[in-house]
């Protein structure tokens, strides 16, 4: 800005010397052309007596009617009626910032005291602005229930070892549908980072105890060894059960940092392609429902997506002149990637291989779509039910129940 301010200078004095329309509007082209500000703005700047010559020292200050002694009273009275907004506090100020005096409360002069009584409600906004930030941020980064615990164990971010097979990513997927309220079913979804194998498992609710019983499960499932497992900072995945048995087991157990989704970005890629193009965003909470949804997971989805979907992975990411280019190896899939590894025993590749060779990838999606139209019309008779109360009254004549 003051380079261009400086440019305009040097063309006003020539758009003022020149009395041609034709130059000075060469003149507004080119400005309009250099500053990239619009014409009528820039005809403004370049009269005469314009604020490009007046400096700052020249510029004249408004008064400040509430200043700091103002603000601190302010905020102190703010404080002491539980923060409320500027039209809440603003007849508050009128009728009690005297009875605070009085009391001791308050200290400050009758100058102070009257400002405060008439002090508009945008106003008292505007000079709280400050202390609502620094308010914000105390309450953002409070303590948490469980300190102890969250110092124990230590935060992760992104830096993976990519060809290490036993790096596991989880996370708790809901299906609540479009209310929270109540219990209902959780999938439990889990990745290895270096291979993309995925394991998932259904829970009613998110108690501790079911999680923990859910990721043993999928432990014995997994073809490899786990050597750390990583959540997010969901209390129903960081609680003292996993890290004692992370500990027993000898696992490193790691977390993301806080408000950083991105720490788990594997998990959530499947958590999107491997739970939620199956089973959508309906509303689960029948234990009929999780029974299918466990043999859903447990059987053919698992083989189907660790045996036949092949998955790419980023090699390098390049950016040139703002654009960012992306390379990624051949498409494999998970199963592929484990064997290639050679990071699994030899009794495990062979059980591999053996159920490679015994499975038919279209047999394995038809019983998909088999068991998904089963727990669709598991949910349609819960529905059904659901809509069926029973009744004190019935209209005859528009045939309406009433509760």
């Amino acid at each position: 800005m003051y380079s261009r301010n400086q440019y305009l200078k040097e063309v006003r004095e020539e758009y003022l010397k020149t009395k041609s329309k034709k130059e000075k509007a060469r003149l507004l082209d080119e400005a309009e052309k250099r500053t990239s500000l619009d014409r009528k703005y820039l005809i403004r700047k370049l009269k005469p007596l314009s604020n490009l010559d007046k400096k700052k020292e020249q510029r004249k200050k408004r008064k400040v009617v509430y200043d700091g002694y103002v603000k601190a009273a302010l905020a102190k009275v703010w404080e002491i009626f539980d923060y409320p907004c500027g039209q809440r506090l603003e007849p508050l100020l009128k009728t009690q910032v005297e009875r605070l005096r009085e009391l001791g409360e308050l200290n400050c002069s009758d100058e102070v005291a009257e400002k405060l009584k008439r002090i508009s409600p945008r106003t008292i906004d505007r000079k709280l602005k400050h202390q609502k930030e620094v308010l914000h941020w105390k309450r953002k980064y409070r303590p948490r229930n469980n300190p102890l615990l969250y110092q124990k164990i230590p935060v992760r971010a992104g830096d993976w070892d990519r060809s290490l097979v036993g790096q596991v990513d989880i996370d708790l997927v809901e299906h609540c549908g479009s209310s929270a309220r109540g219990e209902f079913i959780h999938s439990l979804s889990t990745v290895d980072i270096a291979s993309s194998w995925w394991e998932g498992e259904g829970i009613m609710g998110r108690a501790q105890g079911r999680t923990f019983e859910a990721l043993t499960n999928i432990r014995k499932r997994t073809p490899f060894r786990w050597l750390e497992m990583h959540p997010d900072n969901d209390s129903a995945l960081v609680n003292w059960h996993l890290l004692r048995y992370a500990e027993s087991e000898g696992i490193t157990f790691s977390r993301s940092r806080p408000y950083k989704k991105n720490d788990n970005s594997f998990v959530e890629q499947k958590n999107s392609t491997h739970i939620r193009a199956f089973l959508g965003h309906l509303r689960y909470d029948t234990e009929k429902e999780l029974e299918i949804i466990n043999d859903l997971y447990r059987n053919e989805l698992r083989l189907y997506k660790n045996f036949f979907q092949p998955v790419m992975k980023l090699k390098e990411k390049i950016r040139e002149k703002g654009k960012v280019h992306r390379k990624y190896d051949v498409p494999k899939t998970p199963y592929q990637r484990l064997v290639e590894s050679g990071q699994i025993p030899e009794p495990t590749r062979k059980e591999l291989e053996a159920l490679y060779l015994s499975l038919n990838p279209a047999q394995l999606k038809r019983n998909i779509e088999m068991k998904l139209n089963k727990l669709y019309q598991a949910y349609q008779e819960k529905s059904r039910r659901d809509a069926v109360k029973p009744f004190k009254k019935q209209n005859p004549r528009m045939g309406l129940h009433f509760i």
